[in-house]
């Protein structure tokens, strides 16, 4: 998975990190990624849930919408005008 890198490589790359973001920045930066990943993480658990529950309503998906599903309608210009102006 490292493609060859040696122990001495790793801590030669983890120099040049530490010189370029310096130490008080370190935290910071590992915190974000934790939080990033931890987020990325919640997100493709989301995805896998919500896929789960599709998987298993392909029909109804397909099936044309039910007369007892209910409409919304967008407000009219109508319903505006009799709205006291203040």
């Amino acid at each position: 998975m490292l493609g060859g890198l040696t122990g001495w490589h790793l801590l030669i790359i983890l120099a040049v990190i530490l010189l370029l973001f310096g130490a008080p920045k370190l935290p910071a930066l590992a915190k974000s990624i934790g939080q990033s990943m931890r987020i990325f993480k919640g997100e493709v658990d989301e995805m896998k849930k919500d896929g789960k529950d599709d998987g298993a309503n392909t029909d109804a998906s397909t099936a044309a919408p039910s007369a007892s599903a209910p409409t919304t309608a967008a407000p009219t210009a109508d319903s505006t005008e009799s709205k006291p102006k203040q």
